[in-house]
C-alpha cells in the first residue's frame, strides 16, 4: 500500500472528518455525518483506495 495522498489532502480529509463525526455525535447531523470516519481514516493513514482505482495521486512523494 503505497501513500498517495499529499499534505494538504490528508490535513482537509483529517479535518473534514473531524468535523462530521463530532456533529453526528453532537446530534446536529443525524445519523449520514458518520460517513466522517472514511476520509478520517483515509487522511490518517494517506492512502484513498478511490484514488487508486483512478489513477490518481497527490503526493509529492510518487513523482
Amino acid at each position: 500500500m503505497k501513500l498517495n495522498e499529499g499534505t494538504i489532502d490528508r490535513a482537509l480529509r483529517v479535518i473534514a472528518g473531524l468535523a462530521l463525526v463530532m456533529l453526528a455525535a453532537t446530534g446536529t447531523v443525524g445519523m449520514w455525518g458518520w460517513i466522517g470516519i472514511m476520509p478520517l481514516l483515509t487522511g490518517a493513514i494517506g492512502y484513498c483506495p478511490a484514488y487508486t482505482i483512478l489513477g490518481v495521486s497527490t503526493c509529492s512523494m510518487n513523482k
